[in-house]
């Protein structure tokens, strides 16, 4: 995948900002906002998702769906929503996928140990199929199906000083001279979906070819890595660009929709 520098200098800007105000605290993401009372930094995603697709979300922004672990988590992801969508519920890191019944946030941490109550008639379990947790306005819970969507929350505590390149805070990123963009190879495998929301979770997108020497520049960039950097049992020699048919065959175009 690839993304420009350029791209990246409202963000760095904002680092840099950060590492003025908040050096003790550290810095994240640019889309992120932080928390002085929980040091955590927060991002609310409005755009509903399923469970499993907010849950990877985070995590490819190097982040994890929020759970009210602490009473002050609890209290910045109420305010979050009644700022944002009062009369809405949000997945939550809660969750029973694993086994039913047996709620746990991501982070491991039991329900049975977190400062939360539920919603009145909560939870009912309806059709024996909820296995994931909400909160609402209210800093309440009610027990869902994970395949329907909310809107979410992604949080990352604070781990000290981040360092900042000129492709952002992501190290596997580099800024190839030749073209003046960042590339990073990805070598767990995805499919042309996933792959796409991996790039884009990270503020970038699939690498497109625009010349002659893109072409080299990512040939160059493949062929730094062998098969034994790569995990899983599928064909290595090949990788996703930003070239799709968009559903309609042998009319292939950019990502971005041009020929």
């Amino acid at each position: 995948m690839q993304t420009s520098p350029h791209k990246m200098k409202s963000c760095l800007k904002y680092f840099t900002l950060l590492f003025s105000l908040y050096f003790t605290e550290g810095a994240f993401r640019c889309d992120y906002k932080y928390s002085s009372k929980t040091k955590t930094w927060f991002k609310f995603v409005s755009l509903p998702a399923n469970f499993t697709d907010a849950r990877l979300r985070c995590a490819l922004e190097g982040a994890v769906l929020a759970s009210p672990t602490t009473p002050e988590i609890l209290a910045e992801m109420r305010t979050i929503i009644n700022r944002s969508y009062p009369e809405y519920e949000i997945f939550t890191g809660i969750h029973a996928i694993f086994s039913p019944g047996d709620f746990n946030a991501i982070e491991g941490t039991p329900l049975s140990k977190l400062p939360v109550t539920w919603a009145k008639n909560e939870p009912d379990n309806k059709g024996n199929n909820e296995r994931c947790i909400t909160l609402n306005g209210n800093g309440d819970l009610a027990d869902r199906r994970c395949e329907e969507t909310r809107p979410y929350i992604c949080y990352h505590a604070e781990s000290g000083q981040t360092e900042v390149s000129q492709c952002g805070i992501d190290p596997e990123y580099y800024l190839d001279k030749r073209t003046n963009k960042c590339y990073k190879f990805h070598t767990v495998p995805r499919n042309f979906s996933r792959a796409f929301m991996a790039c884009a979770a990270e503020g970038a997108h699939l690498a497109i070819i625009n010349s002659d020497l893109e072409a080299t520049v990512l040939r160059d960039l493949f062929g730094r890595y062998g098969d034994h950097t790569m995990q899983g049992n599928f064909r290595k020699d090949y990788a996703f660009i930003g070239f799709h048919d968009w559903g309609e065959l042998w009319d292939f175009r950019t990502i971005h929709g041009k020929l």
